[in-house]
């Protein structure tokens, strides 16, 4: 009933977002609010998606799933939640028998967690993996092979990759691993919702990632992540530690320090990967690391969002003589 002031596109043309107007062949896609038009290429995990008429068209190739656990305390389910857990203990991280007692499982992964610093928070220092009859000891920079009675032969081959140790097994399971207090789990599709652990259950839902060991949803991350540690003697964790406030005098180090993760130099990162859980979770680190290697704390921190980074197909160049 009444005019509003404005640019339109003519009849049949439509607004590419750049303050143009395209035919509807020509029409943009939109993706963690970048424009990309008609033509235009991007990976998301193991599939290339092309911008077709203003809408994506994907391949449809089933990807390996990825669990990370880094510096003190943090974990990142196979499904994407991000939660933070620290017990002095060995714990299950993931392994193939859940609950069902006809299934023997083909693997294990078990972290053994330490306390790093003195504000009580914990780093994964060793690795323990089982598959089949081998059980594979990761710990002070390198691995060691011990063979047991039982289980089946899996072949697995290593192979070192920059900084990392990549552990591929035939059964579809692979660890990367940096030496230090970062592990990758990597798992085949076939996996997918037969897992359990601290991983999560890799069924493609975050919701129900806190299931017990008991098989029960547990909405508490601690009461979770003890259900998970392998001998009943270790001590339960009752509480979640927040070591800037233990050492607020480290804080303002630690945010100034982290900030690069919010900075100009992850910028082409930011629209792709959220920085926020990956900055608090620096800072948590950078406050915790008082026993000397507290650059190292940060510098794992940093890696562990440039390497989310370079998985959303967002290369960055963080570091230089003075950082890390």
């Amino acid at each position: 009933t009444e005019c509003i002031s404005g640019c339109v596109c003519p009849e049949g043309l439509f607004d590419d977002g750049k303050g143009g107007c395209v035919e509807k062949k020509d029409c943009p896609c939109i993706h963690n609010n970048q424009w990309y038009s008609s033509g235009q290429k991007i990976t998301v995990d193991c599939n290339t998606c092309t911008c077709q008429k203003g809408v994506w068209s994907c391949t449809e190739n089933v990807c390996y799933g990825t669990c990370m656990i880094y510096g003190s305390g943090h974990y990142i389910t196979f499904d994407g939640k991000f939660y933070d857990f620290d017990g002095n203990c060995e714990y299950v991280a993931i392994q193939d028998f859940c609950g069902d007692k006809n299934s023997s499982g083909s693997f294990s992964i078990i972290t053994e967690n330490v306390p790093c610093g003195t504000t009580g928070v914990t780093c994964s220092k060793a690795i323990k993996m089982f598959l089949g009859k081998t059980e594979l000891k990761l710990e002070n920079k390198e691995y060691k092979e011990i063979q047991r009675d039982v289980g089946d032969d899996v072949v697995y081959w290593n192979r070192t990759v920059g900084l990392y140790l990549v552990i591929e097994a035939s059964n579809g399971v692979m660890l990367i691993w940096d030496k230090k207090t970062t592990v990758f789990i990597k798992l085949s599709p076939e996996y997918k919702g037969k897992v359990c652990g601290l991983c999560g259950n890799f069924d493609d839902k975050s919701s129900n990632d806190f299931t017990t060991r008991s098989g029960l949803q547990e909405p508490n991350a601690l009461k979770f992540g003890n259900s998970w540690k392998q001998s009943p003697t270790c001590p339960d964790v009752t509480q979640e530690i927040r070591p800037c406030d233990v050492k607020p005098h480290r804080k303002s180090w630690a945010e100034k320090e982290c900030s690069i993760i919010q900075s100009e130099v992850f910028k082409i990162c930011h629209s792709k990967v959220d920085p926020a859980p990956f900055y608090e979770a620096c800072v948590h680190d950078a406050c915790s690391c008082d026993s000397g290697g507290d650059c190292e704390c940060f510098c794992s921190a940093v890696a562990a969002y440039a390497q989310e980074c370079a998985k959303a197909e967002a290369c960055v160049f963080w570091r230089t003589p003075d950082i890390c």
